[in-house]
């Protein structure tokens, strides 16, 4: 798993279903049944995918040589819930519309 971006698409994954956890789960627990404890727990483990996450962009970026443009796509994605996944969904549409962004990314 040496590839900047497959580490960054596994990060991205993590990342999106422990803000969506947080979210959708933790959240309401805290809020409606009075136990912030899941909060604590999904927190801490959403900070620190989201600190791997922004460093896997600039890993990813700078070995595909991605456009600014994507770079701050990537960071703003991170922000949004779902946003990681349709990030992903554009670099996959990307890599077969551009076969040579691929070929940069795959080393």
């Amino acid at each position: 798993m040496s590839n900047p971006l497959t580490q960054f698409r596994i990060i991205a994954l993590a990342e999106g279903i422990s803000f969506l956890v947080l979210l959708a789960i933790a959240m309401p627990l805290k809020y409606m049944a009075d136990n912030p404890e899941p909060v604590r727990i999904v927190g801490w483990i959403h900070g620190g995918l989201f600190i791997l996450y922004i460093i896997a962009v600039f890993r990813a970026a700078h070995a595909g040589r991605w456009p600014v443009k994507w770079i701050a796509e990537a960071l703003i994605a991170s922000l949004l819930p779902f946003g990681p996944f349709v990030f992903d969904h554009k670099l996959k549409r990307e890599s077969t519309v551009n076969p040579a962004t691929a070929e940069s990314e795959s080393h």
